[in-house]
């Protein structure tokens, strides 16, 4: 049922958790923190929801006594923000007071608040999409598809901007919504956060404008981006990293709303990125080490069919260098000549003939070959038969 205050200024209902607070005036409210966040509350959200039949205004304020205070920027945010029939109110897990103030537009409206607490997969996105931009930067730091894309993404967030500038130059002097257009990049980074607040509504009712505005900037974003091109060079490449990794540390954090936590996660995450240098020294200390300790290791003996391959490459590499030194000017030819048996196959060796002949081939595979090899092998078993 539906409760009335007596007098909003002097009355400032307390708020608990989980507990629905049904009003039809306009009240105060106050939720006083008493609970310490635990390590299972690094993705949780407490937020104060606020339903009504029709449009209200909600203002948040810090403690109760800026309830009563009035400040030109707090009305000018609550009569452009807060104007809704459904709102929610971030509450800061470490925040000791929150307190709020709801306004009637209209009699008879009836109103709801409820102060909750719930997993919030946004934050739980939040942090991993920092744990990809920090470990997968220097990748997408060189990805041509990751540059037109970011440069697409920026151009719409910056044309915002460059319209509210651009009203602000057009607007009157004397205007009082002049006023609110050089309020600063704050207002106009409020003035975003309207925009993407509503933007469920935005894309309902003005679907066919924000595809038109999207397709137009996003084609000249583009246009702009292949004008100048990825970046070629490596200094540029460095910093557009860097800064990658740096926002997807302060995406990490503001991901967790524990600060230790997120704090010393941040920490392991800087170590664990920049650990393979110090491992890899580390390792390599530790093998000197065990070498020094156990001495030399003995070498390893090869295998039959590496000893075959070895010695065929051996034999072929000393061969071609006798070849050279016998082609060389240091050689001399007719001394060598006088004293070996056949100058005409020594001069064909020189000259790139094979250094043994057909006829020695053969009689080198009747004697170590494989017939050789069980020829021998039956000659041992005799031997061995006629001793026994």
């Amino acid at each position: 049922s539906a409760l009335c205050c007596a007098d909003a200024r002097e009355s400032v209902i307390p708020l608990h958790e989980g507990h629905a607070y049904h009003r039809s005036v306009s009240c105060h409210f106050c939720y006083t923190n008493t609970r310490v966040p635990q390590w299972h509350d690094i993705w949780t959200r407490m937020q104060i929801r606020v339903n009504s039949s029709r449009m209200i205004r909600v203002t948040q304020v810090d403690s109760e006594e800026e309830l009563e205070k009035f400040n030109v920027w707090n009305a000018i945010f609550s009569f452009l923000k807060e104007k809704l029939n459904d709102t929610s109110i971030d509450v800061d897990l470490y925040s000791n007071k929150t307190c709020l103030k709801v306004e009637l537009l209209e009699a008879g409206t009836t109103y709801c608040v409820v102060l909750f607490r719930r997993f919030d997969p946004k934050l739980f996105l939040v942090f991993f999409l920092g744990l990809l931009l920090f470990f997968c930067g220097d990748v997408l730091s060189r990805s041509q598809l990751f540059y037109y894309s970011a440069g697409i993404s920026v151009g719409l967030l910056a044309s915002l901007l460059i319209l509210v500038y651009m009203m602000s130059k057009v607007m009157p002097k004397k205007s009082p919504v002049y006023f609110l257009l050089v309020g600063g990049w704050s207002f106009s980074l409020y003035l975003l956060q309207l925009i993407f607040k509503n933007l469920r509504e935005i894309c309902k009712s003005y679907w066919q404008y924000l595809l038109g505005y999207l397709l137009l900037v996003g084609f000249v974003s583009f246009g702009v981006c292949y004008r100048y091109g990825p970046l070629e060079n490596e200094r540029s490449i460095n910093l557009l990293s860097w800064a990658l990794q740096l926002l997807g540390l302060l995406l990490m954090y503001s991901g967790i709303q524990i600060h230790p936590i997120a704090l010393a996660l941040v920490l392991i995450a800087v170590c664990t990125k920049n650990l393979y240098y110090p491992m890899q020294w580390a390792f390599a200390v530790y093998r000197r080490v065990q070498s020094a300790r156990l001495g030399p290791s003995p070498p390893r003996l090869l295998t039959e069919e590496e000893y075959r391959v070895q010695g065929e490459l051996e034999t072929c590499k000393a061969l071609e260098e006798l070849r050279s030194y016998c082609r060389s000017p240091d050689f001399s030819a007719w001394t060598a000549v006088s004293r070996i048996q056949s100058p005409k196959r020594f001069a064909d060796f020189v000259g790139g003939a094979c250094h043994v002949t057909p006829n020695e081939v053969s009689v080198h595979e009747r004697e170590y070959g494989l017939g050789g090899i069980l020829l021998e092998d039956q000659l041992f078993e005799e031997e061995e038969d006629d001793d026994f």
